[in-house]
């Protein structure tokens, strides 16, 4: 079966297009195709699929096999490839996640996609709703990990998001730290750690997201980022915050009813592979 590597500022996945083709077994796929040694490699998988609600639907699924809700930055590749490999011409989409119908901006010149504006819908700090266990909404909430605490402000882009304001994310060692943020029983589901500088309108970010470890980027980890900061008084509302990530930089604001994400997608190579 075909596929198409692409990315949103380093957020690497391998898309198949499912429009008319199924594929029997995803999970499996995702842990054998994002091996980066032996396989294609990626953070994950993406199948883009019809859908009854909107103009595709798609599913996205981590390298450890998971499957995850939402991806702000893969459903800005998806649009890009509806737009140009499959027909859909026009500048706004519709795509079904499994946190619900997202809009698409698609920003074209002669033709080619250059960037996307994902309305992300509204955050939610409610616990049930991200999931936590807390008994009310964690905004600068103390909570011990390891043998240190942290205060972390937890909420929901459609996944759950815990983030942590610090002066350099750099001299957090991500690799120790992420897991055990992850394997906290008050992340009934786990949960994706951001760990941010605020400067202004400006966020320095680093993510660990579950199922796929530090990535370059993560498209709702940035709203959660952004979002939170405006709760800690660091931004305001209707601003346009932006956040650099490792991979690059994406553009957040939040209107007040809904969040807007804006980034470039781009396509890295794409070749066909055996499902077994």
């Amino acid at each position: 079966m075909r596929f198409v590597k692409m990315h949103g500022i380093g957020n690497d996945y391998i898309y198949f297009d499912c429009l008319e083709k199924t594929i029997k077994d995803p999970a499996s796929a995702a842990v054998r195709l994002c091996d980066r040694h032996f396989s294609v490699g990626g953070d994950g998988i993406v199948l883009i699929l019809p859908s009854e609600r909107a103009d595709a639907k798609m599913r996205m699924f981590n390298a450890d096999g998971s499957e995850g809700k939402m991806c702000g930055n893969a459903i800005r590749c998806v649009g890009k490839y509806l737009y140009e490999r499959r027909g859909m011409a026009r500048e706004q989409l519709k795509i079904e996640t499994l946190s619900g119908v997202r809009t698409l901006y698609l920003h074209v010149t002669a033709g080619t996609v250059q960037s996307v504006t994902v309305d992300m819908g509204a955050p939610s700090f409610e616990p049930a709703r991200i999931p936590t266990l807390f008994p009310a909404e964690a905004v600068g909430y103390p909570l011990t990990v390891g043998e240190k605490e942290y205060r972390v402000t937890c909420l929901s882009m459609g996944n759950p998001h815990c983030v942590v304001f610090c002066e350099d994310p750099n001299a957090v060692d991500l690799e120790k730290v992420g897991p055990l943020f992850g394997g906290l029983p008050v992340f009934p589901e786990g949960v994706n750690v951001e760990f941010v500088r605020a400067e202004k309108t400006r966020l320095a970010m680093r993510v660990w997201e579950r199922g796929s470890g530090e990535t370059l980027a993560c498209g709702t980890g940035a709203c959660a980022a952004a979002v939170a900061a405006i709760k800690m008084g660091y931004a305001r509302t209707g601003e346009d915050i932006e956040v650099r990530l490792a991979g690059g930089n994406l553009h957040i604001m939040d209107t007040g009813s809904t969040v807007l994400l804006t980034g470039p997608a781009e396509y890295s190579f794409e070749g066909e592979t055996a499902l077994l």
